[in-house]
């Protein structure tokens, strides 16, 4: 699809622009992250942005919300060309950035939070007038916030109504939310979306990057797609379907059906018993867990943020200290280890067959420093007949491999991986981690920054395996996804399993409230 055959929805002349953007263009070194680029906001109207990794969706936004500069082109708000050089510049016009990663002060309160940092704060803070002035915002748009409660007694939900009411507070009229229901349960997206519209009802311009079409066809008017740092076209949400506006961000035809093969002749391959154990806080994270794992089946992992999902992926791999019984059995020989007590090395040494693709993808997974061919290496560099760093054939034609079969863009194979976009770097690790031939595979977050083609082509892969006989462990946050590519779904809530569903037959609803109910299995 061409920019010229995208349809582009005619400005209503009794509405006004909230924000214009004019040829805005913004390189780094050759790069061009964003290349003239012209499209607008409404008052009182809520606008998508949709993009493939790399389409300069966030680099856009953090101009407008001053966090970069334009190399050229013009911004008008309200009507007036102005010059966005920092944050400050950015609140003086109303304009505010709800970041995906918060930047709150975990040890303050809700309402110490909010008012950090104004100006025109000289003596002592009359904190029950604040407290009375903010609880008016809090009432008339519909959000719930205890204003007393420290920041890291918060839930994500919680954290992210106080960087809105933050912005708020300080005037903005505009407000830009990068991936806001990422780690939402569907009750809590509902509730929010419900809170944007009483916003937008109120005048309050709105412009939500997400991944989630069906998110932006229930919630935006309207949709403005780029596509490589270009701008593609802006369409009326009445107008659009998912399958219209993912060709749009792809630019040709994409299948939005994840296949679901079912399981054939699963045999158990992990059994957890009794999994206990404690974040790096000495917080329990997870609390006599029990299930099992089958090859030839997705097993999909649900639940909050901070639920457990990282401490079980880890204890499993050996990288994280915990109580329990973790049984895996090889069904290829018919014999069962304890993993409990091992390290990654002597889970290896005993012949396990395990992948993990973790969360923290450079602090963990990749060696930021080095190519894809030195972390093809250092995977494998204790295998074969040389057993030495010095022989990288092998470990180039697998990231070669892994380039082509996964698109991934680098300038070479020796380009340091942290100088890749997010996107990029997962497709490193998830590639290597399924080249190594796993009989257990576990994913955390395996599809997290990834566009849509992207993410097509990891459930394909995941399917792959599968249909290999592979047990995989997939951790997801979009419960669309979760439903629609595993097998079974095991809902963690405060580090307990609540329920264990059949995926098939569960519904959003059903693992949503799981994800918000304290129990056991």
């Amino acid at each position: 699809m061409t920019q010229t055959s995208a349809t582009t929805s005619a400005p209503e002349k009794d509405v006004p622009f909230a924000i214009e953007l004019r040829g805005i263009s913004k390189y780094f070194g050759k790069v061009a992250a964003n290349e003239d680029i012209s499209l607008s906001v409404r008052q009182g109207e809520i606008l998508s942005l949709l993009g493939e990794n790399g389409s300069g969706k966030t680099t856009l936004m953090n101009m407008l919300s001053g966090i970069y500069f334009p190399d050229r082109g013009q911004i008008f708000v309200n009507g007036k060309e102005v010059v966005i050089r920092s944050p400050k510049d950015a609140y003086e016009l109303g304009i505010g950035m709800i970041h995906q990663h918060f930047k709150l002060i975990d040890v303050f309160t809700a309402a110490e939070n909010i008012i950090l940092g104004m100006d025109g704060q000289s003596g002592p803070i009359n904190m029950k007038a604040v407290s009375s002035s903010i609880r008016e915002l809090i009432d008339r748009y519909g959000f719930s916030l205890d204003l007393n409660r420290k920041v890291y007694d918060m839930s994500v939900s919680e954290k992210q109504t106080v960087e809105i009411v933050k912005m708020l507070y300080r005037g903005a009229s505009i407000l830009i939310l990068d991936e806001p229901t990422a780690v939402l349960t569907p009750q809590e997206t509902d509730h929010l979306f419900d809170v944007l519209r009483k916003m937008r009802e109120d005048g309050k311009s709105i412009i939500i990057i997400t991944h989630k079409l069906q998110e932006v066809l229930s919630l935006s008017d309207r949709v403005a797609i780029l596509r490589k740092g270009k701008y593609i076209g802006t369409v009326s949400t009445a107008e659009a379907t998912r399958q219209s506006l993912s060709d749009m961000m792809v630019g040709e035809r994409v299948s939005l059906d994840i296949d679901r093969p079912d399981p054939v002749s699963p045999k158990l391959c992990l059994k957890v018993n009794h999994l206990t154990c404690y974040d790096k806080y000495g917080v329990k994270a997870l609390d006599d867990v029990n299930f099992s794992a089958y090859s030839g089946e997705i097993l999909g992992i649900a639940g909050v943020a901070g639920s457990g999902q990282k401490e079980l992926l880890e204890s499993i791999a050996g990288l994280h200290p915990c109580d329990g019984e973790f049984l895996y059995t090889d069904n290829t020989i018919g014999a069962t280890v304890d993993l409990h007590g091992m390290d990654p090395l002597t889970i290896k040494k005993f012949g396990v067959a395990l992948s993990f693709v973790p969360e923290d993808r450079l602090g963990m997974g990749l060696n930021g420093n080095m190519g894809m061919t030195g972390n093809m290496l250092i995977r494998s560099y204790r295998e074969g007949p040389f057993h030495t760093i010095m022989e990288q054939r092998r470990p180039r034609e697998l990231a070669e491999e892994i380039r082509k079969t996964l698109g991934v863009v680098t300038p070479s194979l020796n380009t340091p991986v942290r100088r890749l976009s997010g996107g990029n770097v997962q497709k490193v690790l998830v590639g290597r981690e399924i080249a190594n031939a796993p009989r257990l595979l576990m994913t955390a977050y395996a599809v997290r920054g990834l566009d849509i083609n992207t993410s097509m082509l990891i459930y394909q892969l995941l399917n792959e395996q599968k249909q290999k006989g592979v047990a995989v462990i997939y951790v997801g946050e979009d419960l669309d996804v979760l439903l629609a590519l595993s097998d079974r779904i095991m809902v963690l809530c405060g580090g307990h399993v609540t329920g264990i569903l059949d995926a098939r037959t569960a519904t959003k609803e059903e693992v949503g409230l799981l994800m918000t109910t304290h129990g056991e299995e």
